[in-house]
């Protein structure tokens, strides 16, 4: 019953006191927060650790939930002031793993292989700001009108934000490309004498 209940339905039975719905909304949001804070900080423990604490912080400030708010940008609000909150302490973490990847099922074949880690490495790339509205819109499927509620602006100003951020992502993208081909080439030709 309670798994085919709206997260704003389960928000609020969190927010009256029923601690243990909190676990239906961890079920729902721990793996695509943790794939959003990857995403942000190639950091696997230091995603672990923030996903943690957006759970803690939506136990302590449950009461500010409000009837008719919706959940998906009100969760990913903390999760960005969480994140804010670890930039600021500027604490690094013990072991930041270079090959952080999202959870997710393993791609079938070489070449969508090879695209994968250029895609991912094209990302990276890109200034945070940029990063985070692709990772929200992209990878995390929040809605423009989400996001410019999270952001406190205009639903055109993320789309502009957005259709940048994914012009830039292309020519690092294609740029990345050219290189790995050119290095495949060369290594071929050294292999061939």
């Amino acid at each position: 019953m309670t798994t085919s209940l709206p997260d704003e339905e389960v928000m609020l039975m969190v927010r009256d006191g029923s601690a243990e719905m909190l676990g239906v909304l961890f079920e729902r949001y721990e793996k695509p927060l943790f794939n959003f804070y990857v995403g942000l900080t190639k950091d696997r423990p230091a995603s672990e650790d923030l996903v943690q604490e957006v759970f803690v912080r939506i136990l302590k400030y449950r009461r500010s939930y409000k009837p008719g708010t919706n959940f998906r940008p009100w969760i990913y609000q903390i999760a960005r002031n969480a994140r804010a909150d670890q930039m600021k302490k500027n604490v690094p973490h013990a072991e930041q793993t270079e090959a952080a990847e999202p959870m997710q099922a393993p791609a079938n074949s070489l070449e969508s292989d090879q695209q994968h880690a250029i895609l991912r490495r094209a990302l990276d790339e890109l200034p945070e700001e940029k990063r985070e509205i692709l990772l929200l819109s992209r990878f995390q499927g929040l809605r423009y009108e989400e996001i410019a509620q999270m952001l406190g602006c205009q639903v055109g100003a993320v789309k502009v934000r957005v259709h940048r951020a994914l012009q830039e992502l292309r020519e690092v993208f294609v740029r990345l490309e050219r290189g790995a081909a050119q290095k495949s080439t060369a290594a071929g030709a050294n292999y061939e004498m």
